[in-house]
């Protein structure tokens, strides 16, 4: 769980689904800010290819990026902001959002951390790592991860989902890693930058873990929020 924390078996639910392509969608209009080309656009190029991975319907993903890239006439005007605290019983949380409206957002942010500890900016920063997450799966059965971590530059790496290797890496270096995977025998399949904890926390009970997710979930829930991140082991 110390990555990006995701709610549970909320990709079985259809209304879950569409707040993923809701999230997505933003991230595409924010790419397409610099092009709506997805070859000539980098960032633009690694946000289609998740949203396709998560079945995104094509005129949905076609939408954003025009609308993102200015072509209906409509201006995108998103601002990312960051919160951070604490969930129940002291698991340090960080979450992004991406709104339209900062003054609800934060006012709505308030009240899901009631049940937590809403803290100032840097009370729990400290205490994760800012990093590269770059998802990649092998072209070939014999591709060696760890020998592709060490020649693309990477920090670290860790086995994922469905055959995929977590390649972690200096936040500045995500690009460069990005680039050098393929010639090692490794897709791209996503890249962001994130937090990662330092000193997970472990040792809470099953009701305590009962707390904390019903708080995360209800945090990933939000329209805004596109990313939560907890410092919990696992």
């Amino acid at each position: 769980m110390g990555a990006q924390w995701k709610a549970k078996h909320k990709e079985a639910a259809a209304n879950a689904k569409g707040k993923i392509f809701g999230k997505l969608s933003k991230e595409i209009m924010i790419a397409a800010r610099s092009g709506p080309d997805p070859d000539m656009n980098p960032r633009l190029r690694l946000v289609v290819e998740q949203a396709k991975k998560a079945s995104m319907p094509r005129e949905t993903l076609e939408r954003a990026i025009k609308k993102g890239a200015g072509l209906l006439g409509e201006t995108v005007n998103y601002e990312r902001t960051t919160y951070e605290g604490f969930t129940p019983h002291r698991v340090p949380v960080i979450v992004e959002c991406l709104t339209d409206n900062v003054n609800r957002t934060v006012a709505e942010i308030r009240v899901l951390f009631r049940k937590g500890q809403l803290g100032a900016s840097g009370s729990v920063t400290w205490d994760f790592d800012y990093v590269g997450m770059i998802e990649a799966t092998p072209d070939t059965p014999d591709a060696d991860p760890e020998l592709a971590a060490i020649e693309a530059g990477a920090q670290d790496f860790e086995a994922g989902e469905d055959n995929a290797t977590l390649f972690l890496s200096d936040a500045t270096d995500m690009d460069a890693v990005c680039k050098a995977l393929p010639p090692l025998g490794f897709t791209v399949q996503s890249a962001n930058l994130g937090y990662r904890p330092k000193n997970p926390v472990t040792g809470l009970s099953d009701a305590e873990m009962e707390e904390v997710e019903a708080f995360l979930e209800a945090l990933d829930a939000h329209d805004d929020v596109q990313n939560v991140y907890v410092g919990l082991a696992g």
